[in-house]
């Protein structure tokens, strides 16, 4: 990989903005035991509204990394299943979510500190030499 990877119009850049919607991995995450239903993919994620879902199961479609299949005696059945692309990334969405168990307080610390004002000495408090 050259130095220029993740400069304008490259791969990784590709990858890393369908990762980098929340929703994208965690619908993906959703389908990779088999098809399912909105409204079963709803129930199993949680938090997402009907709407949400299906602008991410479109964007992930479009990406072919998800197929629409309806049901030719039901065309009102629908589900989603991963295509053979799409489960391409669940190793690196696996990856990112042991890397978040193992590090996830270590960042919400480094936030935490991050969002905690510093103390202030006695001379500020006073109007003295800090400030």
């Amino acid at each position: 990989m050259t130095t220029d990877a993740f400069l304008a119009d490259c791969r990784a850049r590709l990858a890393f903005d369908l990762l980098s919607n929340t929703w994208n991995a965690v619908v993906l995450w959703a389908l990779r035991d088999g098809p399912r239903r909105p409204v079963e993919l709803r129930e199993r994620i949680g938090g997402i509204s009907s709407k949400v879902l299906t602008e991410t199961l479109r964007r992930l479609q479009f990406n072919g990394l998800v197929d629409r299949q309806t049901d030719p005696d039901a065309l009102s059945r629908v589900e989603y299943q991963l295509t053979a692309l799409g489960r391409t990334l669940l190793a690196p969405i696996d990856a990112v979510g042991a890397w978040a168990f193992e590090y996830g307080d270590e960042v919400m610390a480094a936030q935490e500190a991050a969002c905690t004002p510093e103390p202030r000495g006695p001379l500020t408090q006073l109007g003295g030499l800090d400030e």
